[in-house]
């Protein structure tokens, strides 16, 4: 666990910041923030990527890990922003706004991937970081959740879509979809094969 090293540097409000959605066609993208208050319990032992969990564990997860944390913040950026500002962009927006979200400051900031300018706090990107600070895959797992949830309510909204399976990812169901029954208000506009089916 990287925090190791920012706790024995007397530093204990560490906040792990990821998102989820970047890769979906439709529906927002999710950023999560959170600082746990002591990440070496044994309650959040099970904590990983949330990419490598079932949707079952990640729900059951997402309790611990409220309920373990010191503070934490969940964002939206819609599907319209991401078309007006573009993906990475809003990437970064998404983590800033998560951060700034925070009502406790956080010590220290880590990041999945990306650094992030205009901080108040000393923060750190980490490649993968899912895979080796807790805090990221706590994130990881509140921000997964928390979109698995909105895309599960967009099916109702969206009859024929099939967003509670496919979660607004590009699958061939979804692509059947999109061709019998066009491009909605929460599809991302600015992606390839949306283009191509509004250019058609």
């Amino acid at each position: 666990m990287i925090e190791s090293i920012l706790l024995q540097s007397g530093l204990t409000k560490i906040a792990g910041v990821d998102e989820a959605g970047r890769g979906a066609c439709a529906g927002p993208l999710v950023v999560a923030a959170v600082m746990l208050k002591d990440i070496t319990t044994e309650k959040l032992a099970q904590v990983r990527d949330s990419k490598e969990l079932k949707p079952s564990k990640r729900e059951e997860l997402y309790e611990v890990i409220v309920e373990q944390a010191l503070d934490y913040s969940i964002i939206e950026i819609p599907a319209s922003e991401i078309d007006a500002i573009g993906l990475h962009k809003a990437n970064l927006e998404g983590m800033r706004r998560a951060i700034n979200a925070l009502e406790i400051e956080p010590e220290y900031v880590l990041t999945d991937g990306y650094q992030i300018s205009g901080l108040r706090s000393e923060s750190l990107a980490i490649w993968k970081g899912d895979q080796v600070a807790i805090s990221i895959s706590a994130a990881s797992i509140l921000a997964k959740v928390y979109r698995d949830r909105i895309m599960v309510k967009l099916d109702d909204d969206y009859p024929g879509y099939n967003f509670a399976e496919h979660k607004g990812y590009v699958t061939r169901a979804h692509e059947r979809s999109l061709i019998e029954l066009g491009v909605t208000t929460i599809h991302r506009k600015s992606y390839a094969n949306i283009q191509a089916l509004i250019n058609k």
